[in-house]
């Protein structure tokens, strides 16, 4: 797997990078044997080679050392690329174009595959192209207004409050673009 498509082994451990090895080895045989192949209720062989992959590399301490350098690289990099996109009149405006988004992918999402359970955040920080730790604020806000909920499962979802927020912006968008032009 090259450096930049290797997930986030934390991420998939659901654990600080500060954690210890105590913990990562816990929190490693409670998720093996939830996800094991041979657990007829909750076996996933995907997500148990994911999970080892993981714990391999974490659990090791020079392998642990090469993966942090290029983690922290990483997370240098999405944070970087995000401020580079930065407009330069106002963090509202970046703000409020990434909730558009946000409500964009869900809404396309539920559209295209109505049966499924949602988004995850992983996948939304990839379609976005933003990182967790700018679309945490984005991600509370649209769920304090009832415009998406966060199911069991950690997947996100547009509510039908969100997709109707989400038309009515795009049916006022060529007003705004034209009063725009206008007071120019």
């Amino acid at each position: 797997m090259t450096e930049d498509k290797r997930p986030d082994y934390y991420e998939i451990l659901q654990i600080s990078q500060n954690a210890e090895p105590d913990t990562i080895g816990r929190v490693f045989r409670l998720f093996a044997q939830r996800f094991h192949p041979d657990n007829q209720q909750t076996g996933d062989a995907s997500k148990f080679r994911l999970i080892h992959e993981a714990y391999s590399a974490l659990s090791d301490p020079v392998t642990r050392a090469q993966y942090d350098i290029s983690y922290q690289q990483r997370r240098q990099d999405r944070w970087r690329l995000v401020e580079s996109r930065k407009p330069a009149d106002s963090n509202f405006d970046l703000e409020a174009i990434t909730r558009l988004t946000v409500l964009e992918v869900l809404y396309t999402q539920r559209r295209a595959e109505p049966g499924t359970l949602g988004v995850y955040q992983s996948e939304l920080e990839t379609l976005t192209g933003r990182t967790r730790e700018h679309l945490e604020f984005t991600i509370w806000y649209l769920t304090q207004k009832g415009l998406i909920l966060r199911s069991d499962s950690s997947r996100l979802n547009i509510t039908a409050d969100g997709v109707d927020h989400l038309e009515k912006y795009y049916q006022d968008a060529p007003k705004r673009l034209t009063e725009q032009t206008v007071h120019a």
